[in-house]
């Protein structure tokens, strides 16, 4: 192996479910030896950060993912920014991701996970299955989740979903498309070591 996959994040809460969900995914994957989670405090703030930390990195063979929330903007224009801010800075084989809305729209994505994570099998019925269907089209989803889980906090609520939540029958077309996009990357960097 001759890097990791390093994820610049928008928010804590994102860190949070990736340190415990990537293990899972990707059996043998071990923080920080094949991969690496940044939390920035906001869009704001990731925006910022993102020129000056490609630019700055010295780790060889490092790749970078990064990961938003789109908040209902216009994904082609944050897009193209970002990757403008990663081709000016050198690094043009970012791999850039957006969450449609919000990390909750992953979790909505998968019920099952969602009822597991807080042991409530009312959460995953046929009937909010039918009525979350989409659940990258809610425009807060987050809103969503407290609904069901009253107690719902973000970083609590990151871990205790992580361990539950799969790839296979997940409604998040946004999260299948992080999936795959990472699944691609680690292939390239032959990131696959064996569980152990």
């Amino acid at each position: 192996m001759t890097g990791r996959i390093v994820f610049l994040l928008e928010e804590p809460s994102m860190k949070t479910f990736l340190e415990a969900w990537l293990p899972r995914a990707f059996p043998g994957w071990q923080e920080p030896q094949h991969f690496l989670c940044v939390a920035h405090q906001g869009k704001t703030d990731l925006d910022k950060s993102i020129p000056r930390k490609l630019r700055a990195w010295r780790a060889p063979g490092d790749r970078f993912v990064i990961l938003r929330d789109n908040d209902n903007g216009d994904c082609v224009d944050i897009k193209a920014r970002i990757q403008h801010q990663c081709a000016q800075a050198g690094r043009p084989d970012s791999l850039i991701r957006l969450v449609c809305q919000e990390l909750e729209s992953w979790y909505i994505g998968d019920l099952a996970a969602l009822a597991a994570a807080y042991a409530d099998p009312n959460i995953d019925t046929p009937a909010r299955r039918q009525r979350l269907t989409n659940p990258d089209t809610w425009r807060k989803p987050s809103r969503e989740v407290v609904r069901m889980v009253p107690a719902f906090q973000k970083r609590l609520g990151a871990r205790r979903i992580a361990g539950h939540l799969v790839v296979d029958g997940n409604r998040s077309h946004s999260f299948q498309i992080f999936h795959r996009g990472l699944q691609a990357i680690a292939t390239e960097m032959n990131l696959h070591p064996k569980a152990t």
